[in-house]
């Protein structure tokens, strides 16, 4: 594997544009109020990714919590900001061997249905010239026995495994070209709850046998807390919490964090009636002014509308984006 890198995430936003087409266009000059739409799928993020953490991304669907993994991949470009991987500007270029790898959240997708499995696994080392061709079955075989997959298997298609051997394969081809950093997306979130203890389990035994850091990005709290060293709350395009694990689950900050953890079942609350957060999350083609969050959030008041919150330190190594951290009021 690479050596310990460490990923920084400075400032990065990212929009959409869907341009007029030629009738919109016309209908524009001609006075229509049609105007281009631009969908604010990350705003102003911030934050890094040491060596050997685990860093979990969580936010209810629509966040940007995906988009952002893309961005960090290289998959998309930032529209502002910059993302570092031991300081260098991440790119993926064929010319060198990729030390960031993702990893998705539907494998079957992923995967193309025409390939074996074992080509699958070895096309990429091929493709970077760290494996010869004849040594990728041997290659693939020893990833399969990483991930806990028979080796035997190699021959087959996507669609002759399970879910969660599935999940393997995708596992086994992201580690193929020996990255230091894995972004997984949502990687269990379609696999059975079992299966899902199944797979968390090898992504713990693949960092502590192989030093690997994991940026985490799921929408599950309850999934998060039994995996990641430090975590990171996104709403609406933002970071609007982050703090270390056990702190940030003891005594969370703002009012969207503190409702996501009142909604995570737990043994000892099994007789509580459970409500989602109240209202839908809006459009990030039109996001509410100030701090994003206060059309749902129940402490909202007039200058959370107006004023976007700053997301200040409010304890070592925590940070929050809520007015009522800095001495006044919503």
């Amino acid at each position: 594997m690479n050596a310990g890198l460490t990923l920084e995430i400075r400032n990065v936003s990212k929009r959409f544009v869907k341009r007029l087409d030629v009738v919109e266009r016309l209908a524009a000059a001609l006075g229509s109020a049609v105007r281009e739409q631009v969908v604010h799928a990350v705003d102003r993020v911030s934050f890094e990714v040491h060596a050997g953490e685990v860093v979990g991304l969580v936010g209810e669907s629509g966040c940007g919590k995906s988009t952002l993994g893309r961005v960090v991949c290289g998959l998309y470009a930032p529209t502002e900001g910059e993302v570092l991987l031991g300081g260098e500007p991440v790119r993926l270029r064929a010319d060198r061997k990729p030390a960031l790898q993702m990893i998705f959240q539907d494998p079957f997708a992923s995967l193309n249905p025409r390939m074996r499995v074992g080509d699958a696994i070895a096309e990429a080392p091929i493709a970077h010239g760290l494996v010869k061709r004849a040594a990728a079955p041997d290659h693939v075989a020893e990833l399969m026995q990483q991930v806990g997959l028979d080796p035997s298997f190699a021959r087959r298609y996507p669609h002759q495994f399970s879910g969660g051997q599935r999940a393997r394969i995708g596992i086994a081809r992201a580690l193929a070209v020996k990255p230091s950093l894995l972004v997984c997306d949502e990687a269990v979130a379609a696999l059975d709850v079992s299966i899902q203890a199944q797979v968390l389990n090898l992504f713990m035994s693949l960092r502590q046998r192989l030093g690997l850091t994991y940026l985490f990005i799921s929408h599950d709290l309850g999934v998060v807390r039994h995996l990641a060293d430090r975590v990171v709350i996104m709403y609406l395009g933002r970071v609007v919490e982050s703090g270390p694990n056990d702190a940030l689950y003891a005594a969370p900050n703002h009012p969207y964090t503190q409702a996501l953890l009142a909604e995570v079942p737990r043994l000892d609350r099994r007789q509580r009636h459970y409500l989602p957060i109240r209202g839908e999350i809006p459009s990030p083609l039109a996001p509410p002014s100030g701090c994003h969050f206060h059309p749902r959030c129940p402490q909202a008041g007039a200058r959370c509308r107006v004023e976007q919150p700053a997301l200040l330190e409010i304890a070592p190594g925590r940070r929050s984006a809520c007015h009522l951290n800095d001495g006044g009021t919503a």
